[in-house]
């Protein structure tokens, strides 16, 4: 007969090697087979294929088309999103509202979700006119400021894992569809340091992205402002950029692992108005 104490025992690894695993696939960026995860976990192959099954079915895991391959999961996500907003969640909005009130337009945190982006969080401007989009909201890599920025300045095995099977599905007449023009416009924002989106996701709007960097200078993240093409001219926007920049370094030190201080120029700044 198996003792309490035991099956208290047993528990505990059980759970233990599942946050091992979720923290091993959430890391990775990327999704995960089983083979991988057994090497990464030195746990035997019947384990993580339970484990993954669990996991799955609790949301936590999704299995990627073909069913060889394991991401996150739309309930890790959302774990992800809630603690981001705690914390340094406050101090994140208090960066994207000073935006706001110098710029006069929806600014946005944002990121890679699998193939797609992700808003991490956003402070609404007063205008009738805008586009909602809440917290968790997602949208399309390479129509979007966002999208592209980050592709952009990705790693290329991993950018070209991603777009190797990707739907370039046209959304508007401006939504670039051709391989060789998207790669063009892919190496003239990592020169130029930020992304515009040129009416490409939805007619009517334009928006602008700058890379939120890492104390080792790897962009984890953007700072997005998008707005009415009426009022929010790809001029305007670029007018604006010096004002992004340099809320895009005091997000930097919102980052998980990164000490006031430690990014050049990152010190707390004054947006103008």
């Amino acid at each position: 007969m198996v003792s309490d104490k035991q099956k208290e025992r047993e528990t505990v690894s059980a759970v233990d090697r599942g946050l091992d695993l979720i923290d091993a696939v959430a890391a990775a960026g990327r999704a995960l087979t089983i083979a991988e995860l057994c090497g990464m976990l030195a746990l035997p192959k019947p384990t993580v294929h339970r484990l993954c099954q669990r996991l799955c079915a609790s949301g936590y895991l999704a299995r990627e088309p073909g069913g060889h391959h394991y991401g996150v999961g739309p309930r890790l996500f959302r774990l992800g999103l809630n603690v981001q907003r705690g914390g340094a969640g406050t101090e994140r909005r208090a960066i994207l509202q000073s935006v706001v009130d110098a710029v006069g337009e929806t600014c946005n945190f944002t990121a890679l979700a699998g193939d797609e982006v992700i808003y991490l969080d956003r402070v609404e401007a007063r205008w009738p006119l805008r586009l909602h989009l809440e917290p968790g909201s997602r949208v399309p890599m390479h129509c979007t400021a966002s999208g592209k920025l980050l592709l952009a300045f990705m790693p290329e095995a991993r950018r070209a894992r991603l777009l190797k099977n990707y739907d370039f599905s046209p959304f508007t007449p401006n939504t670039i569809k051709d391989a060789k023009a998207f790669a063009g416009e892919l190496s003239l924002i990592a020169k130029q340091g930020y992304s515009l989106d040129r009416e490409e996701f939805l007619l009517g709007l334009a928006a602008i992205a700058v890379p939120v960097r890492d104390a080792r200078g790897e962009v984890l993240a953007a700072i997005a402002c998008h707005a009415p093409s009426v009022r929010f001219s790809l001029a305007r926007a670029v007018e604006c950029l010096p004002i992004f920049q340099r809320a895009a370094k005091r997000m930097a030190q919102t980052l998980p692992g990164t000490l006031p201080g430690t990014l050049p120029g990152a010190s707390p700044v004054t947006l103008p108005s």
